[in-house]
């Protein structure tokens, strides 16, 4: 393809910090953004071009389409057919597909196992009666998940026994969902990758990453051994996903480390939050890269600025200490501009970088 010329117009479905986060560096290689969404959010600080509508609004995003020569998403919890008409008008990337596999947890486990991927254990749970049967057939412990619309620790619930069953169906709102078996891991990582429109595709080192609360709490580079060992089936793995879907952009794969080998938990067709140190830490961050997939540019390199990079996000009251971070002359502080640090809510996030 030919590569869209400074001044063009990227659309960007979604209003949040990663909309924002790519935003900015869509500025920074000359190219203007035009936010979509609902409601105003962090994007809209740093991209005064707006249109509010809903995600299913056909008259809404055709006007959008317009408006913009690219689209992108910054989330996937968006009805994939409205945005399917919306690619009939300018195109969008990633595209549709990569939404619809990756939104979904039994497409997207399926899909994954069709290309030699390793999930823990699991079942569909269509209804309570269900659960029944996939909790005798995985055991406990075990974990229900939404099939749709989790994330950071929303939309799951854990089962210690077969006694739980009640409890979890309920607080996961019943409906449909999986079941999947815990298996023993001492580290997770993720993959990030970007592809190109021809093909071509980089990757970024793998970061160690930790969770509390089901939210991440910090990714380093590089990651420890068990993990350095994983990485290239991970990669691989990675690589046919986006193949296989023709992906555009960044796509985000995160595993555990297994006994026999990278356990696949899921996937987000995204920029991602395990990839925020790249702002600072690698040569070409994942946001400057996927506006370079995603508008026809070649793919920068993703090499480490420094021997150690740690990223550590601020989770509620964690960005009230603001002003020390900013005092600390090591650290690079990312504040998202939400006014309002409710518990488990991302306010933004730190990075530092040993170069010595």
């Amino acid at each position: 393809m030919t590569a869209l010329p400074p001044g063009s117009t990227i659309g960007i479905l979604g209003s949040g910090q990663l909309g924002r986060m790519i935003a900015i560096a869509a500025a920074q290689l000359g190219y203007r953004a035009h936010v979509y969404a609902p409601e105003t959010g962090p994007a809209n600080d740093v991209c005064p071009v707006f249109t509010r509508g809903a995600y299913d609004d056909d008259q809404a995003l055709a006007t959008f389409a317009r408006a913009v020569d690219v689209v992108t998403y910054e989330f996937e919890n968006v009805a994939a057919p409205p945005i399917a008409r919306l690619a009939e008008q300018v195109p969008v990337r990633p595209s549709v597909r990569s939404l619809e596999v990756a939104q979904d947890r039994v497409a997207e486990k399926r899909f994954v196992e069709t290309l030699g991927g390793r999930p823990a254990p699991w079942k569909p749970v269509a209804d309570r009666a269900t659960l029944d049967g996939a909790i005798a057939a995985i055991g406990t412990p075990a974990i229900l998940k939404t099939t749709r619309f989790g994330y950071d620790g929303k939309g799951q619930a854990r089962l210690s026994s077969p006694a739980d069953a009640d409890a979890a169906w309920q607080a996961i709102g019943g409906g449909p969902a999986v079941l999947e078996g815990f298996v023993p891991f001492d580290h997770e990582f993720s993959i990030l990758l970007v592809r190109a429109p021809d093909g071509v595709s980089v990757g970024y080192p793998p970061p160690h990453n930790v969770h509390k609360n089901g939210i991440l709490d910090t990714s380093t580079l590089p990651a420890p051994a068990p993990v350095a060992a994983q990485w290239t089936e991970a990669a691989a793995l990675a690589g046919r996903v986006a193949d296989a879907l023709d992906h555009v952009g960044v796509l985000t794969l995160e595993f555990f480390v297994g006994a026999d080998g990278p356990v696949f938990n899921e996937m987000a067709p995204r920029v991602h939050n395990s990839g925020h140190w790249s702002i600072e830490g690698a040569e070409t961050s994942q946001f400057e890269n996927h506006v370079r997939a995603i508008c026809g540019l070649p793919l920068g390199p993703t090499r480490l600025t420094g021997r150690e990079v740690r990223m550590t996000n601020l989770i509620g009251d964690d960005a009230a200490r603001w002003a020390d971070h900013v005092a600390d002359p090591g650290l690079h502080l990312h504040l998202y501009g939400k006014h309002e640090a409710r518990a488990g809510r991302k306010m933004g996030h730190w990075t530092r970088v040993l170069r010595d």
